[in-house]
């Protein structure tokens, strides 16, 4: 009867357990890192780019395990995927390599998103080589009329899935518009833009510190920072850069409606209907 019992009360308790197991996805990129503030240290393969950002990310990655998430994701994000290694990333996390789709794998039900690295979008005059997806490609992007970048949408995105943004590291810039979504989430602004390719930067370990303790904050709020939704129908008007001026066809190619030579505009019921008809690059 006692074993009975107890497999009765591990049966209705252990799917309870698992529910609360907390998971943290980490974007990352590079405009947004301590000491980087010019074009050629973004490169990939860059040795400086490389311990910098890896700095960063582990620091982020003991933050959150400081404040007792189970589990760090973290998406190699910049330029093709191919700027971190799992020789250097923190040993308690798993390394996610190359593209994820549309989705960004957040049909996966993680706990909250957390961004590393991230800079402003396109157009924002003291955001550290600001720019929208791609700085070649694309000069701007709006959603329902507004310009927005990879925070807003990525935001927006997470809050489809139902998973809430809890943190964001980058320029000044950057953190401004994650205040200006979810004011809740925790930032840390490791340095201030003065123009594209200037900037004031703290410190590599001061960063750290800062991300450590900004990630540990974060991590109590799993749960309590609400995910960031908008209603549909929802637009995305996509406007190229002059080297990238639509084809003759475009609108037929690509499903968009073509509203001038270098735009296209791609409409859907919700975000995530406009979102996957888009062509980013």
């Amino acid at each position: 009867m006692f074993i009975y019992a107890a497999a009765l009360l591990l049966a209705v308790f252990v799917p309870a357990a698992a529910q609360t197991r907390k998971t943290v996805f980490i974007i990352t990129d590079a405009e947004g890192v301590a000491g980087i503030c010019r074009q050629e240290q973004t490169e990939a393969k860059d040795p400086e780019l490389r311990a910098l950002l890896t700095g960063e990310i582990n620091a982020a990655v003991q933050g959150f395990l400081q404040g007792g998430v189970d589990e760090v994701i973290v998406w190699d994000g910049h330029d093709g995927s191919a700027t971190l290694s799992a020789q250097t990333i923190h040993p308690k996390a798993k390394l996610v390599i190359g593209g994820v789709g549309r989705t960004m794998t957040l049909e996966r039900g993680y706990s909250a998103v957390a961004f590393i690295g991230q800079h402003a979008k396109a157009g924002v005059s003291k955001g550290v080589m600001a720019h929208s997806y791609s700085s070649l490609a694309i000069q701007n992007i709006r959603l329902n009329g507004e310009f927005v970048g990879e925070t807003e949408t990525r935001t927006m995105l997470a809050g489809w899935f139902n998973t809430p943004v809890i943190l964001l590291t980058g320029d000044a810039a950057a953190v401004e518009e994650m205040k200006a979504l979810v004011p809740e989430a925790e930032t840390a602004a490791v340095k201030e833009g003065l123009g594209r390719y200037v900037c004031v930067s703290m410190s590599a370990e001061e960063a750290r510190s800062s991300i450590r303790e900004a990630a540990r904050k974060a991590a109590a709020k799993i749960g309590k920072i609400k995910p960031y939704k908008i209603g549909g129908p929802v637009t995305i008007e996509i406007e190229y850069t002059t080297r990238n001026s639509l084809r003759i066809d475009a609108g037929q190619a690509l499903g968009g409606e073509v509203t001038g030579d270098r735009t296209i505009r791609f409409a859907g019921k919700d975000f995530l209907d406009a979102w996957t008809k888009a062509r980013l690059w």
